[in-house]
């Protein structure tokens, strides 16, 4: 493989394909696909938000590539994040879930899994239109360098707020921000990303 070329003032690589990307998504062939295709394009829909917002908490303390590695396998133990599935859940799934080796096998992370699928299957508006009801204006330009992204915002604290007073668990203002970058309520490629931040229709 070329070594990538690193833009040290845009955080930006320029990979063997030519196609600039943000640094993060170039690191890993792994990465570059999920940055290309999946991270900052809107996605809507109550299960496949689920599995997003479960996946994000399950990432809190690890890598998002030992997720992205292990996302199979959780689709597999969870039922393929069907939320009215996994919202009938008992101590004997919590069990064969800490048994499965292909997932992270955290407690209270399953808990929470089991617990935010009850508490989106009792939304009357559904999950999906829940969150994107927290999705800020299109910013009038895309950050330049990861200087000037950040870990949270005023939406993703507001977010993360709501979420809780209606039962949601393991999902903070943090989690909620990279939560809203990865289904696009926020578009953080950077400036000169060739992945288009286009949110027309959303």
């Amino acid at each position: 493989m070329a070594r990538p070329i690193v833009d040290a003032v845009t955080d930006l690589v320029n990979g063997p394909d030519g196609l600039p990307r943000c640094a993060w998504g170039a690191s890993t062939p792994d990465y570059a696909v999920y940055h290309d295709e999946e991270w900052g394009r809107p996605l809507r829909g109550d299960d496949a938000l689920y599995e997003r917002l479960t996946l994000e908490a399950f990432q809190s303390g690890l890598s998002w590539l030992t997720i992205l590695r292990k996302r199979q396998a959780f689709r597999d133990a969870f039922a393929g994040f069907r939320i009215e599935s996994v919202a009938r859940y008992g101590e004997s799934d919590v069990t064969r879930l800490m048994a499965d080796a292909g997932i992270v096998r955290n407690r209270a992370k399953i808990e929470a899994a089991i617990a935010n699928a009850r508490a989106a299957s009792e939304l009357p508006e559904g999950l999906s239109a829940l969150l994107w009801s927290f999705a800020p204006p299109p910013r009038a330009a895309r950050p330049r360098s990861f200087a000037e992204v950040p870990a949270t915002s005023p939406e993703s604290v507001a977010m993360a707020k709501a979420l809780k007073k209606r039962g949601f668990r393991f999902v903070g203002p943090t989690t909620a921000y990279a939560l809203m970058q990865a289904t696009g309520m926020v578009d953080d490629h950077l400036a000169d990303c060739h992945v288009s931040g286009d949110r027309a229709g959303v």
